[in-house]
């Protein structure tokens, strides 16, 4: 079968509900994690986001309400701008959790040492310390371990219901969401790294006071080694927790992103 006769088959408004499906799912492969890493092909995360399309489009279609899409070509460039910022905002509060992170990652290799030795991220393509590629790995294994793709598609899914296809959302609103989620960016990196952020910066103070009582002693020297074996002790013990916290927080983030499309809607 040509490809003009497959056309054929499909009506003008499926084909604009598909393309404006695909505009709304494109930013998914751009910040969401896991969709968006480096080490997938362009081509595999373009055929990848065709079959999301393909399989939402019906979904999509059903949330107009039997409101016919504009054929009109400013108005159909419109609807599609809308789909893809509507995308982008919920691809945006899912990204800022994996950047929560990353940032936990840097701070740790910045106080243990290991900001010294930056190597490329698999992940992101992005120049990172040792932690900050160990994280970044092992969120993106517990984001699959716990489902967390099917989580996003279903949220992806579910945002139709708050932004059909032929309507438009309140652009203030999802700057605003988008806003809330960069800010909780450093202090969910917090949560994260808190345990051996507190245990480093305590082995900093007791090899001052040491240092304070005996001046003799290298502290550089000995404190270094010491630091770093306290440090990945501690991350070690921490990673376990990380599953449970990232787990809670990605389903935060997936009901925050439906809330703001809700309140934009």
């Amino acid at each position: 079968m040509r490809p003009e006769d497959l056309l054929a088959q499909f009506s003008e408004q499926q084909v604009a509900g598909f393309i404006l499906v695909l505009a709304r799912i494109s930013p998914l492969f751009i910040l969401a994690p896991l969709f968006s890493s480096k080490m997938l092909p362009a081509r595999a995360r373009g055929i990848v986001a065709v079959g999301f399309a393909l399989g939402i489009a019906p979904i999509a279609a059903n949330a107009t309400g039997g409101q016919e899409i504009p054929m009109e070509i400013w108005a159909l460039g419109g609807l599609i701008l809308k789909e893809f910022l509507v995308g982008l905002a919920f691809s945006f509060s899912l990204a800022a959790l994996f950047a929560a992170i990353q940032v936990a990652g840097s701070l740790l290799d910045t106080l243990i040492g290991f900001s010294f030795g930056a190597l490329v991220d698999p992940i992101t393509g992005t120049n990172g310390g040792m932690l900050n590629q160990l994280y970044a790995l092992i969120g993106v294994m517990i984001f699959i371990a716990i489902g967390g793709d099917a989580w996003v598609i279903q949220g992806l899914a579910r945002s139709y219901e708050q932004i059909p296809l032929t309507e438009a959302p309140d652009i203030g609103t999802l700057v605003e969401g988008a806003q809330v989620a960069f800010v909780g960016i450093f202090s969910a990196a917090i949560e994260v790294c808190a345990p051996v952020l507190l245990a480093v910066l305590l082995t900093d103070v007791a090899f001052g006071l040491v240092s304070r009582v005996m001046p003799q002693l290298n502290v550089f020297a000995v404190g270094f080694p010491a630091k770093v074996l306290v440090g990945l002790l501690l991350v070690g013990a921490s990673l376990p927790f990380l599953a449970g916290w990232l787990g809670d927080e990605l389903q935060h983030s997936v009901a925050s992103a439906l809330q703001t499309l809700k309140v934009a809607g």
